[in-house]
């Protein structure tokens, strides 16, 4: 028997489905949502049945967006000869963040991962080559993750598009900015020496 209301415990469980989201989280959450008036719990639910109705895939990139082709493959200031290849959506924010970059997107939607049965087919890569075809690119930018899964998906994506004729880069991987040498372990310090560039 739970020590909530039943109303209650059923809104602890969902806000638990949420990633990174534990029990005490979830508690917190919901006696939040109490202590807030009926509006503002009304937006909170109208805000996410939104996204769940008006959110759907770029077909051209795969970006999460409410039109369709998104912003980015819109704006005519971005460049079509360079695409950024990231793993999931919120990866192009921590990009945009940069204000550097100033081409394309592409979203796989996961990496791969044979443990998890991610294999290449479970990637969204048809309309990436795709756009290569269109023969507009020059370069992709892989800037998948710096684990296992990242690595592979990267070293995979290479080996798919380099054929085509498209220059294939990944992003430098090495040491944060603000950090110690000494703190580094050997993955990271080899990435950074092979990183380097000339000042």
């Amino acid at each position: 028997m739970s020590d909530y209301a039943e109303p209650i415990s059923r809104l602890i469980e969902e806000l638990r489905k949420l990633p990174g989201i534990g029990q005490k989280s979830a508690q917190r959450l919901a006696y939040s949502i109490l202590r807030r008036s009926r509006e503002d719990a009304e937006r909170l639910s109208r805000a996410i049945l939104d996204v769940k109705e008006k959110i759907r895939y770029c077909s051209r990139c795969n970006n999460l967006s409410d039109q369709d082709p998104c912003h980015f493959c819109v704006n005519p200031n971005r460049s079509p000869e360079t695409i950024c290849v990231v793993e999931e959506p919120n990866n192009i924010l921590s990009i945009e963040k940069t204000r550097e970059y100033h081409g394309q997107f592409h979203v796989l939607h996961g990496a791969l991962s044979p443990i998890n049965g991610i294999g290449p087919d479970e990637l969204r890569l048809k309309n990436l080559l795709a756009r290569l075809k269109e023969g507009n690119v020059k370069e992709i930018i892989i800037a998948t993750n710096p684990n296992v899964e990242g690595e592979a998906t990267a070293i995979y994506l290479a080996k798919l598009i380099k054929p085509l004729g498209v220059k294939v880069t990944r992003i430098a991987l090495g040491l944060p900015v603000g950090s110690d040498l000494e703190f580094a372990d050997e993955v990271t310090m080899c990435r950074a020496m092979e990183g380097r560039r000339e000042l």
